[in-house]
């Protein structure tokens, strides 16, 4: 049986222009998906501290941990069973640089980002962000 992979990540939120909500996606030209920031956890990291590494290093964005979100746990693409714990998290410092795993990130409106998503399991994460 496949030993269970751990991951973290981040719905990254902010106040758009007129006030509308709006979350973080990355493109990952290596699977060519639209997704949230994330990553497998590094030996001896917590989930936290694996959460806000990935969003860092995936976006260029430092962020701050906010409400925990319900795990995601799901099939990867190696058949390994995978748990993904997300937060939302709020943006601190930095910019957007484009990267090895990551060429694009849009802000987007929950309805927009929903749709943009690629898997669906993503768009039930940021349903739990809109409900607050």
């Amino acid at each position: 049986m496949a030993r269970l992979v751990h991951a973290a990540g981040g719905v990254i939120r902010r106040t758009g222009e007129g006030g509308a909500l709006e979350v973080a996606l990355v493109h990952r030209p290596k699977y060519k998906d639209w997704s949230l920031p994330k990553g497998k956890l590094e030996p001896g990291e917590s989930h936290e501290q694996a959460a806000l590494r990935e969003v860092e290093e995936e976006t260029g964005l430092t962020c701050r941990l906010e409400r925990e979100l319900e795990p995601v746990s799901y099939t990867d693409p190696k058949g390994r069973p995978k748990t993904v714990r997300y937060w939302e998290m709020t943006v601190e410092s930095g910019d957007f640089r484009a990267n090895r795993e990551v060429d694009e990130m849009r802000w987007l409106a929950i309805d927009d980002a929903a749709a943009k998503l690629t898997h669906g399991r993503d768009r039930d994460v940021i349903a739990a962000v809109s409900r607050g």
